[in-house]
């Protein structure tokens, strides 16, 4: 099984931003598509943003416009661009991989993350006002 290692986490103030990264312990491309979610205390996971091998990226509402979600096959790296950060984003984030045969699209992969497939012990990014 895939291993992920998420880094980058951090404190920021309110509109301040952060890139977290992972590094996936193998090629991904053809096995999972990625993405990230996270959990804030007493809340539920939350599936942030997905991309898949086409590059095709997905965002849930609630940071759409703000974050971005990319990735660098070369280095074999998922990045998130994340801007304009406010107390609410404050959580714990983490890397996932979902299966690709399942969830092939970053629009279906969507509703997986944090649900399947396998993460990382994540990163806390802390949003202060």
């Amino acid at each position: 099984q895939v291993r992920l290692a998420e880094s980058g986490g951090g404190s920021v103030q309110t509109g301040g931003s952060l890139r977290l990264s992972c590094k996936p312990s193998e090629s991904t491309v053809g096995k999972y598509t990625l993405g990230w979610f996270r959990q804030a205390p007493r809340k539920q996971r939350e599936g942030l943003a997905a991309i898949d091998d086409d590059g095709n990226t997905a965002y849930a509402d609630s940071v759409k416009g703000r974050f971005v979600i990319s990735k660098d096959s070369v280095e074999n790296t998922l990045y998130l661009q994340m801007n304009d950060l406010r107390p609410e984003d404050s959580a714990v984030y983490s890397c996932t991989a979902v299966q690709f045969r399942t969830w092939r699209t970053a629009v279906h992969a969507l509703g997986a993350l944090g649900r399947f497939g396998y993460w990382g012990g994540g990163t806390q990014v802390t949003v202060s006002s």
